[in-house]
């Protein structure tokens, strides 16, 4: 290794290990890996498989969830691969090593060491130039790769140095001490296999909170139902007759309605499903709650007829009959409960409602949100005591993690993938059969028999496709499928899903029948081949699957992705969001990739083919249409029941605010313009409540609206009143940003295109030196007009609401959030809106700042003179170009350079990001020289190349969307 290769080592040693103020590369340096909110040991791991040629894991335990947040990267990796573990105390199970020798599938080598005392927590990975190290606590468990309190350290070393050749003894050593796995071993280590026993666990927080609520019957409340039947109480302490509650599919609203009946003790109870496989369920658990005779329950379906029992289960279409409503005393009930009850819009709940009088009606269900403009909230008078959707049943551990793999369907030989209008003959073929074969054999869990549903896109597919299934095997074994569609009898569906649970069926091929109303809790796979058409169909497929029961680790879910236009609609339904904003979806995305897990362990990971088609969807698709935010606002009115607030989207994690604000002029007139309200404002009023939609709520800092507030209220503000309500409010408050808050307030900051558009004056005018007013416009406005009053006011709070939970309050930018060169201009302070020449950067010597743009991958219709090859060498390091035609003698390449200015980084991926671009942080300019690029013409143009080296690291996540994991 020649001096050269050795010097990123050398600066490395340097940083780490005598001073920290040294510039280096950051690739090689010692450094700590631990589970924060940003980072985590899975990361690290994924980070350092992506760059070395091979590696091996030398570590004691190894269970199946692990090896499912590796599983991409393993897949994708094309060196040596090698895993050591053992048999040590029991822990990893016979599934595990199933998994385990599924990976020889990928060319990686397993093997089973000899020691009986075998516990060390090694990972070791090769690159062309040295070696580095992960060693510490962390096993190769779920747990201690995302989320347990880890210490390790991890640290390399140069190809030919001492260090290495220690490592390169020790893993040969393993390697002799060790036999290759194979299917007999783990036959015959399965044959006396004991599980361990676990440690007695230390009662949590959450555990004390149960223990606070008694067992009831044969049951104990989890955590989510102890809350609930809190929030219930409280509603009808509050004399309300009826309530709603959301709850996610999986963690329990049967035991809590029964447990809630228990705490009522009404003198009878109807209980209303739309299936009787639901009621028979259902009068099993609320035996077990109420611990009443089986005399007490009973049923009126199809084929009973017990009305007059204590505890009645009802199917509602033969309660619905109006002859059985006319047998039925309308105050026969005391207790109404409705199972699944976003069905109720359907004209027979509609009668069956409108038919009784309870004195209490309570609705549960998983997604209240319907498409066909029925309101469910207002059937129970928008009381909606408690909610807990997906994520949060997830972090609290109350439903089966999943691991996510989005997957590219097949390409086929026109080079062309599955779209909405694949022909099925297509669907079929043979190679794509394989393909899906090959995808579930990679993908899903090795060691436990496949309980899956198959969502097709079809009818027709899905018994095509269960016929072509069940010619094939998968692990040697032969499968065994059924299609099942809405043609088929309840009694024939029921059928199907009893084989599947009993284990005498593998999947079972469907459309839509079991999005909702199914329980079949040993699914462990969820396989989706279809296009997402709906975020809340997605999430209804998904969660079929994440039922807890004995012996299912987690759910499986492989996503087929082919060329849908819809495929934005993936990550909306991953994480939940239903902002219509695609800052928002990047940065869950990259949030997704940082952390490397979701709420509770779970995981989302895509190839690089479905990486690009999600990217290109989102990046093409026009989230704010007006049909898009009519659909929003009208499932938030159905919510609050009255045309809502800007604030109300927020509350209830909807569009974003800012969306809405600005899409038109301002909220009224989006309001009236998809037709819900008519504005009341003057066209005056309305144009000057479009000044403070669009430059206010916009301004990614408090400081213009906490000064509009106190504006409001008193009129006038003079520079020391302006910073005083600054500090009051914990914000920073010098005279700079004052000045530059008030020339926001009076536009004065605003270009004359812009002021031109406003055709408004702004909220402020200058009174004086120093001082400002209130302007006659919002003046006249705010005290004449109350729906002014009342919109002025939500976009003040709504816009601080906004800034407090998504900007920081140290420094004018956020790192990781995205500004345009307005923002720009506005939060340095600059005296006006110079966004239209910031061309690629400008320095402001008034403020002695300098941001610069940068756009990674230039469109080939870039200009040669402006194709600059600016490159994100590492996390701390962004190589950049000045404008060409330029010197070190030019007057602002001087200044930068020397850095006389504070550099402020902004970066986008390309232009597909949208005008926004994320700011990656302050950096310090070093090594610049005079060099040269290809102009237009082919001759060389005179350019400056240096390198920015940022003050903090770039964020993990946002380096990745950048670079390697969400590009190519």
């Amino acid at each position: 290794m020649n001096l050269n290769d050795l010097e990123p080592f050398g600066q490395d040693i340097d940083f780490g290990y005598v001073d920290r103020k040294v510039n280096s590369p950051r690739k090689f340096h010692p450094h700590l890996v631990l589970n924060t909110k940003t980072d985590s040991m899975l990361r690290a791991l994924r980070h350092e498989l992506q760059r070395a040629s091979s590696f091996t894991f030398s570590v004691a335990f190894v269970p199946p969830r692990a090896i499912a947040l590796l599983k991409q990267e393993l897949i994708d990796f094309v060196g040596v691969g090698r895993i050591i573990t053992s048999d040590y105390l029991g822990f990893n199970s016979p599934g595990a090593f199933a998994e385990l020798l599924n990976l020889e599938n990928l060319g990686i080598d397993v093997r089973i060491h000899k020691d009986t005392a075998f516990h060390p927590k090694g990972y070791v990975f090769r690159q062309p130039d040295g070696i580095t190290a992960i060693l510490g606590s962390s096993n190769l468990t779920e747990s201690a790769l995302a989320s347990n309190h880890e210490w390790n350290l991890r640290v390399s070393a140069a190809r030919e140095s001492d260090l290495a050749e220690q490592f390169t003894n020790l893993l040969d050593e393993e390697l002799f001490n060790s036999m290759p796995l194979t299917q007999k071993w783990i036959d015959d280590y399965a044959d006396g296999y004991v599980p361990p026993t676990r440690n007695a666990r230390v009662p949590s927080r959450t555990d004390a909170a149960e223990d606070e609520l008694h067992t009831v019957g044969t049951i104990t409340p989890n955590v989510m139902q102890v809350d609930a039947l809190s929030a219930i109480a409280t509603v009808r302490a509050a004399q309300k007759d009826r309530a709603l509650v959301i709850s996610a599919t999986g963690t329990g609203k049967t035991i809590l309605s029964a447990l809630d009946v228990h705490a009522v003790n009404p003198q009878r109870l109807l209980f209303i499903a739309h299936r009787e496989q639901i009621l028979d369920r259902a009068i099993t658990e609320f035996q077990r709650v109420l611990d009443a005779p089986r005399t007490d329950f009973g049923k009126i379906t199809g084929n009973s007829r017990e009305p007059d029992r204590r505890y009645v289960f009802a199917t509602v279409q033969t309660l619905s009959q109006q002859h059985v409503l006319d047998s039925l005393h309308p105050e026969a009930f005391d207790y109404i409960l409705i199972d699944e009850v976003h069905r109720a819009g359907a004209e027979s709940f509609t009668r069956v409602l409108d038919h009784f009088h309870p004195e209490f009606l309570l609705g549960m269900t998983a997604t209240p949100e319907r498409t066909d403009g029925q309101n469910i909230f207002e059937l129970f008078d928008y009381n909606v005591p408690y909610e807990i959707r997906l994520n949060s049943a997830l972090e609290l551990g109350m439903l089966a993690p999943f691991h996510y793999f989005g997957v590219a369907d097949i390409t086929f030989t026109e080079g062309v993938s599955t779209t909405a209008v694949t022909p099925l003959s297509q669907l079929v073929l043979a190679e794509r059969v394989d393909h899906i074969l090959k995808s579930i054999e990679t993908y899903g869990q090795a060691g436990v028999s496949p309980r899956g549903l198959i969502f097709c896109s079809r009818k027709e597919e899905a018994h095509a496709l269960s016929v072509a299934l069940n010619l094939r095997s998968l692990r040697g074994s032969p499968l065994r499928t059924v299609a099942l569609t809405g043609q088929d009898s309840i009694e024939t569906r029921e059928r199907v899903v009893d084989r599947l649970e009993a284990g005498d069926l593998d999947y079972v091929l469907t459309v839509d029948i079991f999005n909702e109303g199914v329980d079949i809790p040993s699914v462990n796979q969820v396989i989706m081949l279809r296009q997402t058409q709906s975020s809340i169909v997605f999430v209804q497929q998904l969660g079929r699957g994440l039922r807890k029961v004995a012996g299912k680790e987690y759910l499986v879910v492989i996503d087929f992705i082919g060329n849908y236009a819809n495929n934005y609609l993936i990550p909306i339904a991953l994480f939940g969001d239903d902002s219509l904003n695609k800052e928002s979806l990047r940065k869950n995305l990259i949030a997704a990739e940082e952390k490397g897990v979701l709420a509770g362990l779970s995981s989302v990971r895509f190839d690089r083919i479905a990486q690009e088609r999600v990217l290109r969807s989102l990046a093409t698709v026009k989230l704010d249409s007006l049909q898009n935010l009519k659909t929003a606002i009208e499932s938030v009115r159905n919510r609050v029941g009255h045309t809502p607030l800007l604030v109300d989207f927020l509350r209830f994690e909807s569009v974003d605010p800012v969306v809405l604000a600005t899409k038109v002029g301002n909220y009224p007139e989006l309001l009236a313009k998809v037709k819900i309200a008519e504005s009341e404002l003057s066209s005056q009023q309305s144009r000057a409540l479009t000044v403070v939609s669009k430059e206010l709520l916009t301004a990614k800092r408090p400081h213009e609206l906490l000064l509009l507030r106190q504006l409001l209220s008193d009129g006038h503000l003079n520079a020391a009143e302006a910073s005083a309500v600054l500090a009051g409010a914990g914000r920073p408050s010098t005279d700079a940003l004052v000045l530059a808050a008030m020339r926001s307030l009076t536009l004065k900051f605003n270009t004359a295109s812009e002021l031109k558009a406003f055709a408004s004056d702004g909220p402020a005018i200058e009174d004086g030196e120093g001082a400002f007013r209130l302007s006659p416009v919002f003046a006249n406005a705010y005290g004449q007009s109350p729906a002014f009053r009342t919109h002025l006011d939500d976009v003040i709070d709504t816009g601080l609401r906004i800034i407090a939970d998504r900007y920081a309050d140290e420094g004018p930018f956020t790192p990781g959030r995205q500004y345009s060169r307005k923002d720009a201009s506005r939060l340095l302070n600059w005296r006006s809106n110079m966004y239209s020449t910031i061309y690629g950067y400008k320095v402001d010597s008034a403020t002695a700042t300098c941001p610069i743009f940068v756009t990674l991958h230039k469109s080939d219709e870039v200009s040669a003179s402006t194709a600059y090859e600016d490159e994100l060498l590492d996390t701390q390091t962004l190589l950049w170009y000045t404008r060409s035609r330029t010197s070190l003698a030019t007057t602002d390449v001087t200044q930068i350079a020397e850095n006389a200015v504070d550099i402020h980084v902004f970066s986008k991926k390309s232009d597909a990001d949208g005008p926004g671009h994320y700011y990656l942080g302050r950096a310090t300019a070093r090594d610049a020289q005079e060099t040269t690029m290809p102009g237009t013409d082919g001759k060389p143009l005179p350019v400056v190349r240096m390198r920015l080296h940022f003050d903090q690291p770039v964020q993990a996540g946002l380096f990745d969307y950048f670079h390697t994991n969400l590009t190519d």
